[in-house]
Formats: C-alpha cells, structure tokens, sequence
C-alpha cells in the first residue's frame, strides 16, 4: 500500500472508532485541549471528521506559557473551524502553589501541576462532552506524560502512533505546514522542547522499539530503557488491593 492509501485506511479506521466511542457513552461532543502543537491538532483534526466542526470544542489554557502556543491555539482552532475558549490558568495556578506551600524552584514539579490544572479544566468542560486525549505511541512508550494530567482522558485517539505517523497523518489532514514543522513543545517552561528533555529524538525512540536497541546508539540506549522501566506505572491500570473473594468466603 502506498502511505497516502494507508493515511486513508487509518483516517477512516480512527474516525469510525471515535464515533462508537461516543455513541456508546451517550453523547455528541468532546472537549480537546490545544496546546498548538501537532499531536492536539491532529486529534482535533480527526474529531472533526468524526463529528462534525461544531460537536468539538477547543480549549487554549496558557499558564506561564509563551504568547505563540496561546496564538497556535488559536490559529488551530480557525483552520478547522471549531470553537475555541481561552482561559488563562496563570492566576489559578500562582493560587494553587501559594495553598500548598509549593516548591516553585522545582521546574519539573510545577509543570506537572499545570498540566494537571489543564486537564481539570477540560473536565470542567464535558458536561455532555467526552475528553479527548492526544498522546501519542513515543511518549506512551517512554511515559513522557503527567499522570492525571495529559496521560488522563476519556479515550486516545493517537495513542498507538509513533510520532512520525502523527506527522504523517497530519499531512494527510491537510493541517497547516506550520503545524507540521513546529519543534515539539509542552510548553510548559520558556524554550522547552520534547527531545531536549527526553534526552533523546523521536526518531531513536522509534528505532529502539521497532528495530531493537541495538539501531540507536549506547547512549541513547541506556536512556530510553531507563524511561521505559521508570514508567511502567503510568502504561498500567491502577493497582487495587483484591479482596473481594478472601472475604465472600468468609462471610
């Protein structure tokens, strides 16, 4: 099959999903986070071919963010037509730090809170809607996601892509080139990039799972097995103590 035949069969394959999902929990919309980065853009884009323009909503939360992920946001948000709320959790957030006595030195800690501020929101936000998540297969596989934050949803629609195919499917979509070559952000602090904190490409992460770990280099290696043992909690269910049966005996 040629890439553009198999863009189609998985447009098709995920739009179709995405229906049934919502048929079977009762109701037409969902609500998306836009971050203005293309794993949001694409799981919008297919919302949209799923649902229809006006059952997606679309929300641009900037908290501490630089002005171009609140404009690509937006920008995202005209080009499929959906409608787009802005609410800037700033103040919410200096807030929340403030309550708890928060270690605000603690880069990574602090953005672990705001996305899971952002994710709250969306959540208020679902009356009648499903939350869509947008992670992606790269990310699942080296659990670059905050628990209860990102990594948290009613149903993924890219969940099992590499990056790669993301990008791909994007230009199937006919998302906007800008999209497609932006360097990939959480944008949670200035100038922060995924790879960069990763420690490693998406493309060695790719390699490391599909052709073993032997395609990447040692370094490279080392690192993304030491992600992947280290976020193994975040693939699986939460553990619950059994006991049901110990004590159906019982009584």
């Amino acid at each position: 099959m040629t890439s553009g035949e198999i863009n189609s069969g998985l447009t098709l394959k995920i739009t179709l999903w995405i229906k049934a999902v919502l048929q079977n929990a009762g109701v037409k919309g969902v609500v998306i986070g836009l971050s203005g980065g293309i794993d949001s853009g694409v799981v919008a884009a297919l919302c949209v071919r799923a649902l229809g323009a006006e059952n997606v909503l679309g929300l641009v939360m900037p908290c501490e963010s630089i002005p171009e992920d609140t404009r690509d946001g937006h920008r995202i948000a005209e080009h499929l037509g959906i409608s787009v709320k802005e609410i800037d959790l700033t103040p919410v957030f200096h807030a929340f730090a403030k309550a708890g006595d928060l270690d605000t030195g603690n880069t990574l800690n602090m953005a672990n809170a705001k996305a899971r501020l952002r994710m709250t929101m969306e959540y208020a936000h679902s009356a009648g809607r499903l939350v869509a998540g947008t992670g992606n297969y790269s990310e699942a596989m080296t659990g670059y996601s905050t628990k209860w934050g990102d990594g948290a949803a009613d149903f993924h629609p890219v969940a099992e892509l590499w990056k790669d195919e993301v990008k791909e499917l994007a230009g199937h979509l006919e998302l906007p080139e800008w999209l497609i070559d932006r360097i990939p952000s959480a944008g949670l602090w200035l100038n922060q990039s995924d790879e960069e904190e990763m420690g490693v490409t998406y493309s060695e992460i790719k390699k490391y799972f599909v052709l073993g770990p032997q395609a990447v280099s040692p370094e490279a290696s080392g690192r993304i097995a030491k992600l992947f043992a280290g976020s193994a909690h975040k693939r699986e269910p939460v553990p619950f103590c059994s006991v049901r049966g110990w004590l159906d005996e019982r009584n």
